[in-house]
């Protein structure tokens, strides 16, 4: 079978969508750090609509992989091109799929191989954005405070190596610092990660290793560059060997990457761009002034739960969100969680419909088409926990409200690191602490009662902060993992419901 490539894109079935502008005339403006199955199934495809729906060619998009090779070895040979499939469920509850082709990604840099050319490439004068999906972890920062970690050994790394750095700080400050030194204009900063307050937490996370650089480039890049706040949202699930096969049959051409998304798409930006912008609003992202509710929204409602869901799904044993979603007990469980703990921490939003949003969220998370796995979800639980359920957790206790629901999510995590499911299965923790994290949790398991093994797991300050010496919030969690562990995840759920 062919390849997907320029030359091939004339032949593809008449139902799927192609580039429709002069991919020779695209300029890189945009430099993409992260170039993983999100960016390419929400922020590429956004970005795709505004070329689309517009002359300024000046908006195509160089990415960047901060580790391995596996996406640029995929798609170089199709010159950046790849499918986009859309999946959800007919009246009927077959699966359909709509198909893409997206043509703004002109190349793909691998950053351990050469971080001179990725360097070269923010400091190109075209460059006038570097977007951010580097996952929590990828800040280096306390997931607790928000504030980089300087003694991180790549962070000592990139600050002793300015031509060969390793991290989005590193990289991000050395080639700011080239591009003041040769007069060009600053940059727009753009984080689309998970972060509360991503943009104010990019932008203190970059001036902190700015200073460690130079004072003179840390007051720089505080005074011209900017770094905005903004909220993305859509449920992308990791590309199977069956679903490479399945596109590229209906394709006709082989695509060695395709990207799997739900049809829903959100992006909330704040519209404070250093060195102009896309017209993003042709895909459907809203820029406003302040993008912080949506933010808090969006990692409440939709990652909290999201998480909630991976961590008590996966230990009952079930592979996929949706399946997990089909246990009534535990769908009961998420709507409850969502409307009764998390829903009222929320700030009013003009024009949001809470029950509405929650009720399309849920069938969201049951879209039988995606089979998003709940150990996708489940990565990097240090990382996510502060922002999807702790923050949420804090504002419940300051407001003397229960947090039954949220200790049961915690607890999920906690009963999760113990790498072994309901059924017997073995799973491996995927996490940057995981050492700590086991260590922890062995250290726990010596103390006398359940009250005190949680008391010195959520002892841990780059998890839990302060929050760890809460005693509702120890003795709420103790409870819980106390039934989970007596009883399992249906038992928990049973005894979760108030008249229990």
């Amino acid at each position: 079978m062919a390849r997907l490539h320029p030359d091939t894109l004339a032949h593809l079935p008449a139902g799927v969508e192609r580039p429709r502008y002069r991919r020779d005339a695209l300029q890189a403006g945009i430099v993409h750090l992260g170039v993983g199955a999100f960016h390419r199934a929400h922020i590429a495809v956004v970005n795709e609509a505004a070329l689309h729906a517009s002359a300024d060619l000046r908006w195509g998009t160089v990415g960047v992989s901060l580790r391995a090779a596996d996406t640029r070895d995929a798609l170089r040979p199709q010159a950046g091109l790849y499918t986009l499939a859309l999946r959800d469920a007919a009246d009927d509850g077959s699966p359909r799929e709509a198909l893409q082709v997206v043509g703004n990604l002109l190349d793909v840099l691998v950053a351990p191989e050469n971080p001179q050319a990725v360097l070269a490439r923010i400091a190109h004068a075209d460059t006038r954005i570097v977007s951010l999906t580097i996952t929590e972890k990828g800040y280096h920062h306390d997931p607790a405070t928000g504030a980089l970690r300087l003694d991180a050994p790549d962070i000592v790394h990139d600050l002793a190596h300015p031509g060969a750095p390793r991290t989005m700080p590193g990289f991000v400050v050395h080639a700011l610092a080239l591009r003041r030194a040769r007069g060009l204009a600053p940059l727009t900063v753009l984080s689309c990660d998970n972060l509360p307050a991503n943009g104010d937490t990019t932008r203190g996370i970059v001036l902190a290793f700015a200073h460690a650089v130079d004072a003179g480039l840390r007051d720089w890049i505080a005074a011209h560059c900017t770094f905005p706040n903004s909220m993305v949202d859509r449920i992308v699930p990791r590309t199977t060997d069956a679903d490479r096969a399945r596109i590229s049959e209906r394709l006709g051409v082989d695509d060695a990457w395709p990207v799997i998304g739900e049809p829903f798409l959100e992006w909330v930006v704040e519209d404070s761009f250093a060195n102009g912008r896309p017209d993003w609003t042709a895909g459907g992202a809203r820029f406003v002034a302040h993008a912080q509710p949506y933010e808090k929204l969006k990692l409440r409602m939709v990652n909290g739960a999201h998480s909630a869901l991976a961590y008590l799904g996966a230990t009952a044993g079930f592979r996929t969100v949706d399946r997990a979603m089909a246990e009534p007990a535990l769908r009961a469980f998420i709507d409850a969680l969502m409307r009764e703990e998390i829903a009222p921490t929320l700030p009013a939003m003009e024009g949001l419909d809470l029950d509405a949003y929650r009720t399309r969220l849920l069938q969201r998370f049951a879209n039988p088409a995606l089979q998003h796995q709940t150990k996708q979800i489940a990565m990097d639980g240090s990382q996510k926990l502060p922002q999807r359920l702790l923050g949420t957790v804090r504002d419940r206790l300051a407001a003397g409200r229960p947090i039954d629901r949220l200790a049961l999510a915690v607890a999920g995590w906690l009963h999760y690191l113990r790498g072994v499911d309901e059924t017997g299965a073995t799973h491996e923790i995927q996490d940057p602490l995981a050492s700590a994290l086991a260590q922890r949790l062995a250290q726990a398991g010596a103390a006398s009662s359940m009250q005190d093994r949680v008391a010195f797991f959520t002892g841990f300050a780059p998890v839990f902060g302060e929050l760890g010496s809460e005693p509702r919030f120890v003795a709420a969690v103790a409870r819980a993992l106390g039934v989970l562990e007596a009883h399992g995840v249906r038992g928990a759920l049973a005894a979760s419901e108030p008249n229990a």
